[in-house]
């Protein structure tokens, strides 16, 4: 009986552990559907303000000369902009995004650039300390669902560096939320703002409209572009929460599942042990039986 016992212990622990599992679950789902609608509500203003500041510097073309759009050569410097997540237990998040930030990493030394390290997580943190990185900032308190305002001097912080000339370029690496099953660690240039490329007009387009700008051209800019940069760094923050509430959830789903396949396979074990120690049990009484008679 001493096996069967075992085994129905070990059965116990693993439906204890399945509880867990299944409540991990279940928050994940939760927090994965408010930060969802959250990212799904400001996407769309992401989407608009970066359209408009693309038409003005289509319209306008080389008359706009704002530091945000020149691009900075001879600092010999890169900011790396780095955001994982606090906890674990989300499958191979945060693997996939350092992988990520190592192939910018390396590329920033390819060409001659010392990176300037900010991190956010402490999954991250623990990460490139480790590799004995210097990291120049560490963030740990963003929280779950940090706001605009949170954001926002940060990326304040890197559009006077890089207008200051102190940067060539900001790079930040996120996980890019695509659907619930699907996310993908992804490195976006933020800084500088690219340009977009002229499209030459097909012949049988119709002519392009011409806008007056009031105030001008620069002057929108000017306070466009820095707005777009706080917009954008935002939204990166809204894809990645989504994604790690996303990851957890498939995560802690197949953990559950796991559990449910190995409780049946320890009930089935288990039956076999019982079977076989009340089998042993009668053929003793019976054997006993037949040397008394």
């Amino acid at each position: 009986m001493a096996k069967a016992r075992a085994i129905d212990k070990r059965r116990k622990t693993v439906r204890n552990i399945r509880k867990i599992t299944r409540t991990m679950q279940l928050i994940a789902t939760s927090k994965f559907q408010q930060s969802l609608k959250r990212a799904t509500a400001s996407r769309p203003y992401t989407d608009k303000i970066t359209e408009l500041v693309e038409k003005i510097s289509s319209a306008a073309g080389e008359q706009i000369d704002h530091p945000l759009l020149r691009v900075n050569e001879g600092t010999g410097r890169a900011l790396l902009f780095v955001i994982t997540s606090n906890r674990g237990l989300c499958g191979g998040y945060n693997a996939s995004l350092l992988r990520q930030a190592n192939a910018q990493w390396k590329e920033n030394e390819a060409a001659d650039r010392q990176t300037e390290l900010h991190v956010v997580g402490r999954k991250g943190i623990a990460y490139f300390t480790f590799l004995r990185r210097k990291i120049a900032r560490s963030y740990t308190r963003l929280g779950d669902t940090p706001s605009f305002d949170d954001v926002a001097p940060l990326a304040e912080a890197f559009i006077r560096d890089y207008a200051d000339r102190q940067i060539d370029a900001v790079d930040v690496v996120y996980t890019r939320f695509v659907s619930a099953g699907q996310q993908e660690a992804t490195c976006v240039r933020l800084l500088p703002f690219q340009r977009p490329a002229a499209e030459e007009p097909e012949p049988s387009a119709a002519p392009s409209v011409q806008y007056d700008y009031s105030p001008p051209p620069a002057e929108l800019m000017g306070e466009l572009l820095p707005a777009t940069v706080k917009v954008r760094l935002f939204q990166y923050f809204m894809d990645a929460i989504v994604s790690e509430s996303a990851a957890r959830m498939v995560a802690m789903k197949a953990a559950t599942d796991a559990a449910d396949d190995m409780i049946k396979s320890l009930s089935q074990q288990f039956n076999r042990a019982r079977q076989t120690q009340i089998t042993m049990e009668l053929l003793d009484i019976v054997g006993g039986a037949q040397a008394i008679a």
